[in-house]
């Protein structure tokens, strides 16, 4: 087995629908923040000990969270209100919110500039509304945003480019914006399935590894957007994270319930490890090999070893 369970940790119950969405891990003081869209909330999770903390309330529909471990900051997306939560890990008290474009999701940070991107899924009713929003995070402002050509989905940011990917649903794209010049899209890039939807990046290799809703894992050089491998997935995928350390891939798949597992320098498939219905998101703490998937209908987070194993 490359994944081992090794516990759970019981989670808030739901006030509403809406189940938990994307999540980050904090480094230094191994603390996991997951998006617990149907509360409203943010929950805590202590990585050392695998236990419950507590929650920081008033997200209204957050979808997302992001660290910068290089800056101590937290990023929320709040979908709900239209706006990205910024706060620092010791004074969550001090939560500021930026108003942005139509349903963030997606966020992307560069740390260099200090400028977070917010992916916005936009509403298909309102024309123009499909856009990324970029946040000046110094001024706590605004700085731009800019029209792309369908629902966004997931997004990364390159150090090494100084660009943003994001994800577009429909057409199937891949669209560039560079952080010197956040203003309009670079480049597009074309993938060769329906529904991009999760999204990673082997910094060191200068790969980008998009899960699509076709139910395809494409590896697509980062530089060019030339595709360089297909993989099947078990169905429709949500979130995905690299442990570049390990050389593993995962990809969570809400239905029928499962993570699929890849070494990704052979892009070859390792295993599928079943984990609950709905479970669509995940979480990876790297630094204690660690992947932690969250359970909708236990209102749990199943907490997984990675080995290490190979058989590639």
């Amino acid at each position: 087995m490359v994944l081992e369970q090794r516990t759970s940790i019981g989670l808030p119950v739901h006030h509403q629908p809406g189940g938990f969405d994307h999540a980050a891990v904090h480094r230094a003081p191994a603390r996991l923040y997951v998006a617990h869209t149907a509360n409203d909330t943010l929950d805590v999770i202590d990585c050392e000990r695998d236990r419950y903390l507590h929650s920081i309330a008033g997200l209204t529909g957050v979808a997302g969270a992001l660290v910068s471990d290089e800056r101590q900051l937290v990023f929320t997306s709040n979908r709900g209100e239209n706006t990205v939560g910024i706060f620092a890990p010791d004074a969550e008290e001090a939560l500021v919110k930026v108003p942005v474009g139509i349903g963030p999701n997606g966020l992307a940070y560069d740390p260099g500039r200090n400028l977070l991107l917010a992916a916005n899924v936009g509403d298909p009713k309102r024309p123009g509304s499909y856009t990324v929003s970029l946040v000046d995070v110094d001024k706590r402002a605004l700085v731009a945003n800019v029209a792309v050509p369908g629902r966004t989905r997931w997004t990364v940011f390159d150090p090494h480019q100084e660009v943003f990917f994001v994800n577009i649903a429909d057409p199937p794209q891949i669209v560039v914006i560079d952080a010197r010049h956040p203003t309009q899209i670079a480049r597009v890039y074309d993938v060769p399935a329906a529904g991009p939807h999760g999204l990673d990046l082997d910094v060191a290799q200068g790969r980008l590894f998009c899960a699509c809703d076709a139910g395809r894992l494409v590896c697509l050089e980062a530089q060019s957007g030339r595709v360089l491998d297909e993989r099947e997935l078990s169905g429709a995928p949500d979130v995905m994270f690299l442990n570049a350390k390990l050389e593993h891939l995962y990809v969570a798949i809400g239905d029928p319930g499962v993570i699929d597992v890849f070494d990704s320098r052979a892009l070859e498939p390792l295993e599928t490890v079943a984990t609950e219905r709905g479970a669509h998101t995940i979480a990876v703490d790297s630094d204690r090999s660690k992947v932690y998937a969250f359970l909708p209908q236990t209102h749990r987070a199943a907490v997984y070893v990675d080995t290490g194993e190979r058989r590639v």
